[in-house]
């Protein structure tokens, strides 16, 4: 479905991915994981063309989608909730929701679509007339979920969902996404939270200084003993 054929990027003279291939089937969830730093987020930014490909070719569906603005990735039908929320602050949620919803043309579409967020989310229907700079954290990544989702996306990718999260709210997120899966998303997640992440993953890809080290079932990854020690706070 989404294909990466040997992906390079570079920040100035710092070799971020040196090469990386990945395959992300239709209906799976794929994670990646690593320490920061790995080149995690670079693959998700280099697959929106939101950071420049020294190298290497993205495909979707056997279409090149190399050089296509982001614009028009997010028109095929893949959508990014980014690292850090990035919320706009000074919008409510509803009008959030809308703005994940731009490329779209399909208008009648899009109310439904923002209800199906609302039942995801109960919490954002709540707070939906509110500035979304004065939700919580937790909050605040539920509706980045929901923004994306408003792009009615094939391919939804996610960076770091739980990255500051209180534990309870952990366990929530990654239920939530694998409901999100149930409803016939295919996912790659990005996650410093190996376990969870390996628990709900179909594949897993592990990333070292943007090199690819390990790859296979998620599992099997997690019965790996490089993994446990390195990623899963686990000594042999």
């Amino acid at each position: 479905m989404l294909k990466v054929t040997n992906l390079h990027v570079s920040y100035g003279g710092i070799k971020a991915l040196r090469g990386i291939n990945i395959n992300i089937e239709e209906n799976k969830i794929v994670t990646l994981i690593g320490a920061n730093g790995a080149g995690k987020s670079s693959t998700l930014r280099a697959i929106m063309n939101l950071v420049k490909k020294d190298q290497g070719r993205v495909e979707y569906d056997g279409e090149d989608l190399t050089n296509l603005k982001t614009m028009d990735i997010v028109k095929k039908g893949i959508a990014l909730s980014p690292e850090g929320r990035r919320v706009f602050a000074n919008l409510t949620v509803e009008e959030n929701l809308i703005l994940g919803a731009y490329t779209r043309e399909d208008r009648g579409e899009i109310k439904k679509d923002m209800e199906k967020v609302y039942a995801l989310f109960p919490r954002l229907k709540e707070r939906s007339w509110q500035k979304a700079g004065t939700l919580s954290g937790g909050e605040q990544q539920m509706l980045a979920v929901g923004r994306a989702l408003m792009v009615r996306p094939k391919v939804l990718m996610l960076d770091e969902p739980s990255l500051g999260l209180a534990p309870l709210l952990v366990k929530d997120i990654f239920d939530i996404i694998k409901e999100i899966h149930s409803q016939g998303n295919t996912i790659l997640l990005v996650e410093q939270n190996a376990k969870k992440a390996l628990e709900i993953a179909d594949y897993g890809y592990v990333l070292e200084t943007g090199e690819l080290v390990l790859e296979g079932p998620g599992q099997e990854l997690l019965n790996n003993e490089r993994v446990k020690e390195a990623y899963l706070g686990e000594a042999k």
